[in-house]
């Protein structure tokens, strides 16, 4: 379960859109105890697999990203992790497809990648690069 903001920023929305989102029953959430609205991490990674025919897709914020001449950035969820030797293999989910790329093992455990993690797929002509905020 993770707070409404997290969830927004996750999605690439808003706050304020979020919450209409769940007053309107379009995103599902858990009250607490106190009242406080809780999203599980299924609804987000629902709402992040939608294929593009059947949902109006927002466009993605950059403030949290490093600022990068890359024109194409897909922010997403790491779906997969392999670090063997010199290389690693990261796995992004988009849209119900996924995006694979091949960095150094360093450069993964340097951005901590695992597996539930947000990060963003940088394409620039024939490359692919990862980045973690």
């Amino acid at each position: 379960m993770i707070t409404p903001r997290e969830a927004a920023q996750r999605m690439g929305i808003s706050y304020p859109s979020l919450k209409q989102w769940i007053y309107a029953g379009k995103l599902q959430s858990v009250l607490t105890p106190g009242g406080h609205h809780r999203i599980p991490e299924a609804e987000v990674d629902r709402f992040l697999n939608l294929p593009r025919d059947r949902a109006k897709k927002p466009a993605m914020r950059r403030e949290n990203w490093r600022k990068i001449s890359a024109r194409h950035q897909l922010v997403r969820r790491v779906t997969e992790v392999r670090i063997d030797g010199l290389l690693a293999q990261v796995k992004l989910s988009i849209g119900g497809q996924s995006i694979t790329s091949i960095i150094t093992s360093d450069a993964a455990r340097e951005m901590r990648l695992k597996v539930g993690d947000t990060a963003a797929a940088l394409i620039k002509s024939t490359e692919v690069m990862i980045v973690r905020p």
